[in-house]
Parts: structure tokens; C-alpha cells; sequence
């Protein structure tokens, strides 16, 4: 691929700090007209990268989808969530990302003894260290990131025949992409997601709307935040 990997250098500093289980975690769809937000988070095994992570954005679709392969075959853990494009118009795009990075995290087989999230910080997510671009600077968050986008294009492959889509193509659905027919309801534009501002309601409810069994708390008070790199 002629691209080198996003070091370790983030995970190696919580793993030395005693940290074990440190969760990357990252989303897309959020700066998308239509189609839900996919997060993903990672666990991977100590000292153990993933050949070709890189940030998403700069790999083919093929290229992504086989980095993902290599993510499931090579990680300790992997959890997917998701956020309709309901929720997205009930909450607001910020709010229902926050909501499926949640679900992805509630999805690991064990809680992290630390989250780091691309962007922003998201309170409702407990503690974690969020990281501005951090699918260029670290190498969980990266591998997050392109299982994510696979995950995301996927859906949208196998939506499209359904919806007699003549044009889902796995880069469709974003600001820059053409679009040349309607998308399905499935991946309806979003007022909120366009600016409107409507639709803002409680994380809690959108929560309630999947929620099979009690959320255990994310991080359990180790303040991952301590490390901030200078």
C-alpha cells in the first residue's frame, strides 16, 4: 500500500501507565447527508498493530476493506454500534454519534480500562480522552475508523437493491459525492444533520429506544484524561 502505519505511540503510553485494555473508537456518517452514524471500537492486544492502519480517508475501498480484515483477525476486541437516521433527526448528529460510539463500546466483551475518541470530547461516554484528527495521530482510533467505514459501506451495498438504488456507491452519501437518485428511507436526508437545529431531545431517550440490558460504566473511573499528551 506504500503508506506506513499510525505508530503505537498513544497505546504505549496508557499500556506503560498500567493501562490494559485501551479502546479506540470512531465514527462516520456524521458529516453525511444520508445514511445512519457507524462507530466501531477496538481493543487490540498489547504490542499488537495492525499492518496498513492508516487513516481511513487516504485507502481505496478495497484497501479498507482488507486493513478491516486484518483488524477482526488481529484485535482482542471489536464492537459495532450504530444511530438511525431517526435517531439522528430526534437527537441531533453530535448527540446520535455520541450515541452510537456508545453501543459500540457496550458491545466490547469487557469494559475498557480506557477510551480515546476521534474529535470531540462526548460526556455522555463517562470518561475517555477524546483526540482532535485522531485517526491520523493513533492507531487504535485508525483501526476503528476504517472498520467503521466498511461496516458502513456494506449497509449501504446491501440497502441499495432493496430500494432499487441505481447509484450506492461505497463513497455515496457524503457532501462531496454525487447522488443520482433518491435514497431510501433508510438513508433519508436529515434536517438536523443539515443545520436545522430541530430535534434536539435527551441522549437518554434515544438510548432507551435500544437499550436490552443495563449499561455498565465506560472506564470505571480510571481517569484516562491524566496522560493528555503535552
Amino acid at each position: 500500500m506504500g503508506r506506513r502505519a499510525i505508530a503505537l505511540t498513544m497505546e504505549r503510553r496508557y499500556w506503560r501507565a498500567g493501562f490494559k485494555h485501551i479502546a479506540g473508537v470512531d465514527e462516520v456518517g456524521c458529516g453525511s447527508l444520508a445514511g445512519p452514524v457507524v462507530a466501531a471500537a477496538v481493543v487490540l492486544r498489547e504490542e499488537c498493530g495492525v499492518k496498513g492502519a492508516v487513516d481511513s480517508k487516504l485507502l481505496t475501498a478495497s484497501q479498507r476493506a482488507e486493513i478491516a480484515g486484518r483488524v477482526r483477525g488481529r484485535a482482542l476486541a471489536l464492537g459495532i454500534g450504530a444511530a438511525s437516521t431517526r435517531e439522528i433527526e430526534q437527537l441531533n448528529v453530535r448527540r446520535a454519534t455520541a450515541l452510537a460510539m456508545e453501543r459500540a463500546l457496550n458491545r466490547l466483551p469487557f469494559i475498557p480500562d480506557c477510551v480515546l475518541i476521534d474529535g470531540r470530547p462526548q460526556p455522555s461516554l463517562g470518561d475517555h480522552l477524546a483526540i482532535v484528527k485522531g485517526d491520523r495521530k493513533c492507531h487504535s482510533i485508525a483501526c476503528a475508523a476504517i472498520v467503521a467505514k466498511v461496516v458502513r459501506d456494506e449497509l449501504r451495498v446491501r440497502l441499495g437493491p432493496q430500494r432499487r438504488l441505481r447509484d450506492v456507491r461505497p463513497q455515496g452519501g457524503n457532501r462531496s459525492a454525487g447522488r443520482h437518485t433518491a435514497p431510501p428511507p433508510n438513508f433519508s436526508r436529515s434536517p438536523v444533520r443539515v443545520g436545522s437545529g430541530a430535534g434536539r431531545q435527551p441522549l437518554e431517550r434515544a438510548a432507551a429506544l435500544n437499550a436490552t440490558r443495563a449499561r455498565p460504566p465506560i472506564g470505571r473511573g480510571v481517569p484516562c484524561a491524566r496522560l493528555r499528551p503535552s
